[in-house]
């Protein structure tokens, strides 16, 4: 046969074909595997390999055990377990050697990954300046982990080496023992094979020394080039610093012997200081361009007296750096009995699900259209988790009092960096609300709003949510939600516009939700992040803030989750500068002036300068409630979100029977309930569409057809359809142009009256 029997090395690839165990109807059947960094593929034949891969384990959790002489099994303790069979002993332990080598270098890479951030933290110095230092910073870190790779090929090698020399020692033992009968050729086959396998393992461990000796030999002369390079050159910084400080003392002396000279001669005696302070001041406020790899722009800290004796006389504020909020509100308040509400919910089950079984067939398909088990969902809807964005709302009680629209926006802006925090380790799913499902959060009493949100569209999945304050604001917004599962990653795009409106000052305010990317979806860790741009507007003044949400990078030295934003007037001057993280904090700065530095940038950008004064906190986020691992990473706001209350509409999220089981931790029960959830809204929506078209004209008959009709006729969204939402009307935004839905009210009138006779049945 042309096709080899026996695993073939390339790199660190190893092909071949092993019989795998089926089921007991067909027992052993030959199959292609593929071993490749420190992942264990298989196919039915070599041509699979381009678009159809039968299944895939992990190696760096997985045991590796032996059954017999041709027989070995691989587990990693869940729901995979491949049980194989070599033609040979002789195959079966190069394929261990070849796994177990495989194994190692696949842990020792885990354990690189989750150490990551220390290697390349912010805070630890780099080691040379400009792309130079990045460039010789990432040969050095690249081969000590090529070198740390081998040492651990030579540490398994060694390994098996000592296992598969004590057997053939105990062999021979044994060979030397028996007397000349018919059991001599069975033995000396059997120190026939293990000789073979110890040269396998010996030719393997000798490889793997001559490619670290050519590795270190390669290497060593470079390290020693670089390590005198950085003595020399911090020599020569030691000594051009001591310089410089000679330089700077002989300077300061002589311009105080010049400014006390100009005092004494001239008659105006405030003319003198007044210039001496403002050029010793300018001494300390120096412009910096910026550096290559430098964001949009740059801050530098600039002192307040500096500005407002000498240089901007005119300008129109006071730089004595005072707070956003100028009007606090009063300490002493009446005493209000609020509600105690629940600080815990039930601890989420251990429960394993093969999440490849389900999700190799979804690739590029709509997330809304996946029939998903409640295993990957958190006890929560997306209509409780748009109700999430409020946690903050603090912000927006804080931009309802400030005098300037420019510090509004400031509030304004962290408010919407806010929503991002709890996302940071909710890897669930929420429940995808069903058509009319409605959810109130009443934190009147507490903090002064209440909200409301509505299920309005199906296909596409829409939900509309209106907010109003006491305080003087209300929030609104409709999103629609669309995803994509790509293979490693699932990106979830937000469409929608969000408003927000204060009564002082009739500021209206919009802007839209970034990028989340869900990574790891088939092998690791799971984790989270935010990526994208968002322009916050405000309608009323012409008033910008332009944020900019830095994808995750490796390679990168700044900070994680970085978020860096500029709030601008209408004609375009910089006011404030934002900076932080979405995950934990935003401070803001002054600007008190900005320069365009030099062509430092990519393709010859300019990079803008901006002397601000001090940073001052604007928000940070509040930390998790104890236990919060073993409750979703719910927020203390989120634990509140489902809990029972009496008066809530019959459609409310809390009713909700699937994910009260899923919260209660029986999630079998739960998987069926949402099983009958999902067949029964269908049916209503079959009924309307042929309610609908019954009553439409032969010309609508030739409409278009929804695209999603074509993948499944009873969820297709006709145009026929009916349906209007219960609490929300739909109409055109006159602010964005949008067709959008609008809280038209009766809601809590309703509630007050126990009235919910228009409400559907959909539990």
């Amino acid at each position: 046969m042309s096709e080899p029997k026996t695993p073939t090395p390339a790199g660190d690839t190893y092909k071949g074909w092993v019989f795998k165990w089926t089921n007991y109807i067909k027992g052993y059947q030959r199959r292609w595997f593929v071993l490749s960094n420190g992942l264990l593929s298989y196919y039915r034949t070599q041509a699979e390999m381009g678009h159809t891969c039968r299944g895939t384990i992990n190696l760096a959790t997985a045991t590796i055990t032996v059954d017999d002489a041709c027989n070995f099994v691989i587990s990693n303790g869940g729901a995979q377990t491949y049980h194989l069979k070599a033609s040979c002993e002789v195959e079966r332990q190069r394929w261990i050697t070849a796994l177990e080598l495989a194994k190692a270098k696949a842990a020792c890479m885990q354990a690189e990954s989750d150490d990551s951030g220390d290697d390349f933290s912010p805070s630890s110095p780099p080691v040379a300046h400009g792309q130079g230092g990045r460039t010789q910073n990432s040969e050095v870190q690249s081969a000590l982990r090529t070198l740390g790779s081998k040492v651990e090929d030579l540490s398994t090698c060694n390994d098996l080496i000592s296992k598969h020399g004590s057997a053939l020692q105990r062999s021979l033992s044994e060979l030397d023992s028996l007397r000349l009968t018919g059991e001599a050729g069975d033995k000396i086959r059997q120190v026939t094979e293990r000789a073979t396998l110890f040269r396998i393992t010996s030719n393997a461990m000798i490889n793997a020394c001559r490619d670290f000796l050519a590795l270190a030999q390669a290497h060593s002369k470079r390290w020693q080039k670089a390590l005198q390079a950085e003595r020399d050159q911090r020599v020569r910084l030691e000594e051009t610093l001591e310089q410089l400080a000679k330089q700077h003392n002989n300077l300061e002396r002589a311009f105080r012997g010049a400014a006390q000279a100009n005092a004494t001669a001239d008659n105006k005696s405030s003319a003198g200081p007044g210039k001496g302070e403002a050029s010793d001041e300018d001494d300390d406020n120096e412009f910096f361009d910026a550096m290559e790899e430098a964001p949009e722009f740059i801050t530098v800290p600039a002192d307040p007296h500096f500005h407002k004796s000498v240089i901007y006389p005119t300008y129109p504020f006071t730089l004595n750096e005072e707070p956003l909020v100028m009007n606090q509100e009063s300490p002493s308040q009446e005493l209000i009995l609020l509600k105690k509400r629940r600080t815990r919910i039930p601890d989420k089950p251990n429960y394993s699900l093969n999440l490849w079984s389900i999700m190799k067939n979804c690739i590029g398909k709509e997330l809304s259209k996946i029939p998903m088990p409640v295993n990957f969902n958190e006890p929560i809807s997306m209509l409780q988790r748009l109700s999430e964005d409020l946690e903050y709302h603090e912000l927006l009680d804080k931009a309802s009092k400030c005098q300037s629209s420019l510090e509004q926006m400031c509030y304004v802006a962290a408010f919407s960096v806010s929503s991002y925090s709890t996302t940071v380790y909710r890897t669930g799913k929420p429940f995808n609300p069903l058509l009319g499902e409605t959810y109130e959060l009443d934190r009147r009493r507490e903090s002064g709003y209440r909200s409301l949100c509505e299920q309005v569209s199906h296909h596409p999945p829409a939900a509309a949510h209106h907010a109003i304050s006491d305080r003087g604001w209300t929030l609104r917004q409709e999103i629609t939600v669309a995803s994509k599962f790509r293979g490693k990653y699932l990106s979830i795009m937000p469409l929608g516009t969000i408003h927000a409106i204060f009564e002082k000052g009739n500021n209206h305010y919009t802007w839209k939700k970034v990028t989340t990317t869900v990574h790891n979806i088939i092998v690791g860790k799971l984790w989270i992040d935010q990526s994208g741009e968002i322009d916050v507007v405000n309608h009323t003044t012409g008033d910008r803030c332009h944020l900019k949400f830095a994808p995750y990078s490796y390679f990168s030295r700044d900070v994680a989750r970085k978020v860096t934003g500029v709030v601008m007037d209408k004609d375009g001057k910089a006011h404030y500068v934002l900076s932080g993280t979405w995950d934990e904090k935003m401070e803001f700065s002054r600007v008190m002036q900005s320069s365009r530095g030099g062509e430092n940038g990519t393709e010859g950008k300019q990079k803008t300068v901006y002397q601000t004064l001090k940073a001052r906190e604007v928000w940070r986020r509040n930390p998790l409630p104890e236990g919060a691992e073993t409750m979703y990473y719910f927020t203390a706001l989120a634990l509140t979100l489902n809990e029972l209350e009496e008066g809530v509409a019959p459609t409310d999220s809390r009713r909700r029977p699937d994910q009260r089981l899923m919260e209660d931790g029986r999630w079998e029960e739960a998987n069926s309930e949402k099983q009958r959830l999902e067949e029964k809204q269908r049916s209503v929506r079959r009924e309307r569409e042929r309610e609908a078209a019954s009553q439409r004209t032969s010309s609508q008959s030739e409409e278009a057809v929804d695209e999603d009709s074509l993948t499944d006729p009873s969820l297709k969204s006709a145009p026929h359809d009916s349906y209007q939402a219960l609490w929300f009307e739909r109409c055109e935004d006159r602010i964005t142009g949008e067709q959008i839905h609008i809280y038209k009210g009766g809601y809590w009138e309703a509630k007050d009256r126990g009235s919910w006779e228009g409400c559907p049945d959909i539990f």
